[in-house]
């Protein structure tokens, strides 16, 4: 049989990755953002000591708080997965007053979401009361 030629593989350039752990890229970007590690946490809704250990290497975050994590620190995820495309640049004057924009109103959201926890336990609270001097 004749050779055809199939058998060689297709040449994709490929973008090299930066060599760092995910944990590094995780400070890198936070580092990039002069955010602390208990705003990172507070942003992601999770405690600071599970931010701290993916950024230690001790252990890596789940898919979807991943890409999560990817988000809040305005990287893409298969930079912040491999190293693989833009890191994010400390000195981008002109993204940080946007992010920071975004970031606060990240957090009013949180604090409104709290808010409506709030109310909605104290109308059960008070609807509990109700019924029981109804009955």
């Amino acid at each position: 049989m004749a050779n055809t030629g199939d058998d060689r593989p297709i040449p994709f350039r490929s973008r090299r990755a930066d060599g760092d752990t995910l944990g590094g890229r995780i400070w890198h970007a936070r580092d990039a953002l002069d955010m602390s590690l208990a705003e990172l946490a507070a942003r992601l809704g999770l405690p600071e000591d599970t931010v701290g250990s993916w950024e230690r290497d001790h252990a890596e975050p789940r898919t979807s708080a991943l890409f999560m994590l990817a988000g809040v620190l305005g990287v893409s995820p298969s930079w912040l997965i491999a190293g693989i495309g833009d890191a994010p640049s400390p000195n981008d004057e002109l993204a940080k007053p946007l992010l920071e924009q975004l970031n606060q109103i990240r957090m009013l959201h949180e604090q409104t979401g709290r808010a409506i926890e709030a109310l909605e336990a104290e109308i059960a609270s008070l609807a509990m009361r109700s019924r029981h001097k109804e009955d």
